[in-house]
């Protein structure tokens, strides 16, 4: 009997992360992670006012690496590593926790001078085992960096991993895909079943899957080895495709920390609590501990 190959379908739960709508697909109530991806948020489309902007004070992480990936405007990354960069479209911010790192996520001056736009999409990846306790580590990867394709309708690039000969150079210690695809009308894509954990998440336009279509800002996540196709149905398409191999054992997820070892998300706490994590050079605001009794109980993926 065929089976279809939509296995989960979400629909992200929307929050304002001051002036900007955020749409949060993972972790949800029926799906945790997709391969080592734990965290998917959406940020925008909007447009900040003169003025105003995006203030996300210096915060800790722990067993995860940050991927920041805009589509429009621009934000600035400081950690406590002393780097300082500003992300533009097409660029990738890649940040590796590991043991522990602290970092703000601001509106630079220039877009500050007046309205400007904000687009894109951050995501958490939970790091083996093997790489939860590493030194912490930033890699900025510009635009013209990553690799292209361009055949029949389907034009993409490769933001993590390898797809049809081509390799990100974008480093992460386990097998995993992040596609940045865009399928004029009527064209048709083959994702093939090499990654046992797969996803697809439609930020413009409608998506055909096995004769099914779904709306835009849908997470898809399919059934493992079996071939998807994928048409854009009415207009064209913008379509991440994402996955890798499963989590090497579970993990939890509290606040800003991810862990294998429950303990150590405690740990964690109560070093923000007393101020052991590193400064952010510059910064002398922080986001305090949340309260654990009000809505940050600790997720298991």
């Amino acid at each position: 009997m065929h089976q279809h190959p939509i296995s989960d379908h979400i629909i992200p739960r929307t929050s304002d992360l001051g002036q900007m709508q955020v749409k949060r697909a993972l972790p949800s109530v029926g799906k945790r992670a997709v391969g080592p991806f734990v965290f998917w948020d959406q940020m925008g489309p909007g447009e900040l006012l003169t003025d105003q902007g995006i203030d996300v004070r210096p915060h800790p992480h722990i067993g995860l690496a940050t991927l920041t990936y805009l589509f429009e405007g621009q934000i600035e990354h400081r950690d406590s590593l002393g780097i300082r960069q500003l992300i533009t479209p097409g660029a990738i911010n890649l940040m590796t926790a590991g043991s522990g790192i602290v970092h703000s996520e601001r509106s630079d001056a220039a877009s500050r001078a007046s309205v400007s736009p904000l687009f894109g999409l951050q995501s958490w990846l939970a790091l083996p085992q093997s790489h939860e306790e590493c030194s912490p580590d930033f890699l900025h990867v510009p635009e013209a960096a990553l690799p292209l394709f361009d055949e029949n309708g389907m034009q993409g690039r490769v933001v993590l991993g390898r797809f049809q000969g081509l390799s990100a150079p974008t480093p992460f210690p386990m097998d995993a895909l992040y596609l940045d695809v865009t399928l004029d009308a009527g064209a048709v894509m083959e994702f093939p079943p090499a990654w046992e954990e797969r996803a697809l998440y439609a930020l413009r336009g409608e998506i055909e899957v096995d004769g099914v279509t779904y709306p835009k800002e849908t997470l898809l996540v399919l059934h493992p080895q079996q071939p998807v196709r994928l048409k854009a149905v009415a207009g064209p398409v913008h379509v991440i495709l994402f996955g890798g191999e499963p989590l090497d054992g579970p993990r939890y997820l509290w606040w800003n920390f991810v862990a294998s070892d429950r303990e150590r998300l405690e740990v964690a706490k109560i070093d923000w609590l007393e101020g052991r994590f590193p400064i952010v050079p510059g910064e002398t605001e922080f986001i305090p501990l949340p309260d654990a009794s009000v809505d940050r109980q600790t997720t298991d993926i």
